[in-house]
């Protein structure tokens, strides 16, 4: 049970850093847009252009890394989207059992589909080193290279869940019970 519960806190540790960590990017993405948004009005009153595609495709690329990469984060967090009409109702046993089902048939299910079909998609991009389409050319790339680390985090934050549904299981269990007491 110690090595189960390890495994649960490091993958937890995981998404907590790196999940922290994006979600810092919404303060430079607010002023990336609110930049791009000036220089845009002051361009307009100086009938120059002060601004570029550059500022638009990094804050597409920013928000990726946020909405990909915060994904384990906010599984570990229980801030995704969950119909709570019965979940909220249920037992703490109701709920594990609810999550290590769900956990083994759809999300880690959905994550190793995610990788699979993007596996190629992904891989031909970084191998052609891609760029964008628009003049300035930057590497989309690395964006795309955040598709398999979402995956790749959610899934693992996915084994979190079912561990932690099984250690909730197995503490509540008679069997657990009866052998910790004297």
């Amino acid at each position: 049970m110690k090595l189960i519960r390890a495994l649960h806190d490091q993958i937890g540790r995981l998404n907590n850093f790196v999940g922290t960590g994006v979600s810092w990017l919404a303060v430079v993405l607010i002023a990336i847009g609110t930049l791009n948004t000036i220089l845009r009005y002051v361009g307009g009153w100086l009938q120059r252009s002060l601004t570029s595609n550059a500022l638009g495709e990094v804050q597409w690329m920013m928000y990726s890394a946020m909405f990909l990469l915060g994904a384990g984060w906010a599984l570990k967090e229980d801030a995704h989207v969950r119909v709570d009409v019965l979940y909220e109702r249920f037992s703490t046993q109701q709920r594990a059992w609810v999550n290590l089902v769900g956990t083994l048939l759809l999300l880690l299910p959905f994550c190793g589909f995610g990788l699979w079909v993007s596996w190629d998609y992904v891989l031909d991009s970084v191998w052609g080193l891609e760029l964008t389409a628009d003049a300035g050319q930057l590497p989309v790339w690395p964006a795309k290279l955040l598709i398999l680390g979402g995956f790749g985090l959610l899934g693992l934050q996915g084994i979190a869940t079912l561990l932690g549904a099984i250690l909730t299981l197995c503490e509540a269990s008679p069997r657990a019970s009866s052998e910790e007491a004297p």
